[in-house]
């Protein structure tokens, strides 16, 4: 009964600590808006969910958004630099990176997080889910950069979801 009611409870919570920071209140009425909006949206979307989010190490999750919260804010100071200080020649580069996660939930995390810092941007993803193309701005060593990217983000994310052994 509750599943069907609410089948994606992250999903709802997240929504509703959305709109409480958005409307930078926690009165009875937002709160109850809130909950009303968070649950008929995470009903509604069901159909676009093929298949429900699992963490493996939800604990890790908690440990990680501070990771790539601050990593967000050390690349916009990093851009910063490179765009408003003295003239650099920049070195843009595309970087393939060997996607090694299973989970559609844990690539699309991962394709996103290294769009949310600033300086790369997730170009494509191939047909066959293993390579993802990354546009950075400044790249001196492509290699040391794409072993970084799976270290700091992928090797989290592969413990973090439940990933099925097979694809």
């Amino acid at each position: 009964m509750i599943k069907r009611l609410l089948p994606h409870p992250v999903l709802a919570a997240t929504l509703l600590l959305a709109w409480v920071l958005l409307m930078d209140s926690a009165g009875i009425g937002v709160l109850l808006l809130g909950l009303i909006l968070a649950v008929l949206i995470a009903r509604w979307s069901t159909a676009f969910w093929p298949e429900p989010v699992g963490f493996r190490r939800p604990g890790l999750l908690l440990r990680f958004v501070p990771l790539v919260l601050w990593d967000i804010l050390v690349a916009n100071i990093a851009v910063a630099r490179l765009v408003l200080g003295p003239n650099r020649k920049l070195r843009p580069a595309f970087l393939v990176i060997p996607v090694e996660l299973e989970s559609p939930h844990a690539i699309t995390a991962f394709a996103s997080i290294i769009t949310l810092t600033p300086g790369t941007v997730s170009a494509e993803l191939s047909e066959d889910r293993r390579t993802l193309y990354v546009h950075a701005l400044d790249s001196a060593d492509p290699q040391a950069d794409i072993a970084g990217i799976k270290q700091r983000y992928e090797q989290p994310l592969k413990e973090i979801f439940e990933c099925s052994p097979s694809r």
